[in-house]
């Protein structure tokens, strides 16, 4: 009778065990891995804006961190304004700027999309609010200075539960489990992540700074996507513009990113996406090939001002006879030599084919399938671009160290050896955006072509050209 009394009894502490285990399982898996379907989105360019694209997992934030970072630390900002002060794209009345998600998985956590580096932004006028172009060039955006932002953040000793939770408390309240969850798992995961993801990489005395509208693309991927060892290698670019990239046809031999080493768009999305740290899984290639579809087809943006037609008749001979042999001919899309073209050599230096070796491999082990980074063609040079809205792909050259189209007629004597980047008013007259005065300067940063990587020698073609022809080529160009 005792037996069964205590056999009993046990297996009514097991049934408990096993419902109190069960209300736990279910309670972690709501709590940290229950993913909310984002969207819906009103358009395609809403959806590449703002949808993820699958870094919220390994690389989000805490949103509720996130958005305190800014009230706790505002110092470590480049100036007044939170997150705006870093130049990035940012819709009048959205609560997230262009190219950051939120994104529930478990809980809301913020990650970025390919937008942040590819919405481009101008204005008209001094006093005209900004327009913003999906897929474009983003050269407002101070990608590197968001990443400083993080770093400094998290090695301050005032990152800790008890400021950050004082502060999300000002914005909302939480849940009595949410502010444990918070404190002793959220925040410190939070910060072992950040601190793991190795910053300091960036900060060598003999690196310029990123600057706005550009990054160190493949050393980014080497140390972020690879942890590869450091090289010393330092190879700044512009980012570039990616619309309508059907454009692109491989089985024409023709390549991708500025050096050519990849094989065609797809692997370019899949590797740009790994490389901020997305995770291929669920409904990670569905999102990329619906990137390509949308990217694919998205057309140039049109020139928005003026066009004097009669002068643009005049500039399409000398686009022919001066610009057409590369860029609109069986030349465009394929590397030119780095000995013809003599550009700055930083960006080849900066990649490798054992680095694409090791970027297929890592590929190959997260069990992604695409044609990936080339490992045997020579990496010599640099392709030779399609020059569809040209209007608002300043600055120019890989490096993006030419502020404009009429700087960049000019030998290289002559064009500026300082500049400013990241201002978004538009220089109808050269063709590029504003990149002298009080504005620019307090807005952008100061880009000094003598340092390694900015050099803004090479591609000298149109010298011959006479005043009045260049302007009549800068018309035309406004038209492609």
């Amino acid at each position: 009778m005792i037996m069964e009394k205590s056999g009993k009894r046990w297996k009514l502490v097991l049934g408990l065990v096993i419902v109190l285990a069960g209300i736990g399982g279910v309670t972690a898996w709501y709590k940290f891995f229950r993913e909310v379907p984002d969207g819906p989105f009103a358009s395609a360019d809403e959806r590449f804006m703002y949808g993820s694209i699958g870094g919220e997992n390994a690389a989000g934030i805490p949103y509720w961190i996130y958005a305190v970072l800014p009230r706790m630390f505002p110092e470590y900002l480049p100036g007044p304004g939170g997150y705006a002060s870093l130049g990035i794209a940012w819709e009048e009345g959205r609560e997230m700027p262009v190219g950051f998600t939120k994104k529930v998985v478990g809980f809301p956590r913020v990650s970025n999309t390919c937008a942040v580096c590819h919405t481009a932004s101008y204005r008209a006028s001094a006093d005209s609010t900004p327009r913003f172009v999906a897929a474009g060039p983003g050269h407002t955006s101070n990608v590197q200075g968001f990443f400083r932002f993080l770093r400094d953040c998290v090695n301050d000793p005032r990152f800790n539960p008890d400021n950050l939770l004082d502060e999300i408390k000002l914005l909302t309240d939480l849940s009595f489990l949410d502010r444990l969850l918070y404190r002793f798992i959220i925040i410190p995961f939070t910060k072992k992540a950040l601190l793991e993801r190795n910053f300091d990489w960036m900060e060598r005395e003999d690196m310029a700074a990123w600057g706005h509208g550009r990054d160190d693309a493949m050393n980014l991927t080497k140390y972020f996507m690879l942890e590869m060892d450091e090289d010393g290698t330092f190879g700044p670019t512009d980012f570039p513009s990616i619309w309508n990239l059907k454009k692109y046809r491989p089985e024409q031999g023709m390549r991708m990113n500025w050096d050519g080493a990849t094989w065609n768009a797809r692997s370019v999305l899949i590797d740009s996406a790994l490389g901020i740290v997305a995770e291929p899984q669920n409904d990670f290639l569905e999102q990329m090939d619906w990137l390509l579809e949308y990217l694919g087809n998205l057309p140039p943006p049109k020139y928005p001002f003026p066009i004097d037609a009669a002068l643009a008749l005049e500039g399409r001979p000398l686009f022919e006879s001066e610009c057409a042999r590369c860029h609109q001919s069986e030349r465009t899309g394929k590397r030119i030599p780095l000995a013809e073209v003599g550009t700055d050599e930083n960006r080849i230096l900066s990649w490798s084919h054992e680095a694409a070796k090791a970027a297929n491999k890592k590929a190959l082990e997260l069990g992604v399938e695409r044609r990936g980074m080339i490992e045997d063609e020579p990496l010599d040079g640099y392709i030779a671009v399609h020059l569809d809205g040209i209007w608002l792909r300043a600055p120019y050259l890989h490096n993006g160290s030419v502020p404009t189209l009429a700087d960049l007629l000019k030998p290289v004597s002559e064009r500026p050896v300082f500049f400013y980047r990241g201002y978004d008013l538009y220089d109808r007259v050269n063709l590029g955006f504003v990149s002298d005065g009080a504005v620019a300067e307090r807005v952008g940063n100061r880009h000094d072509t003598r340092l390694r990587g900015n050099g803004n020698q090479g591609h000298e073609y149109g010298l011959t050209l006479s005043a009045a022809e260049k302007l009549a080529l800068i018309e035309y160009l406004k038209t492609l």
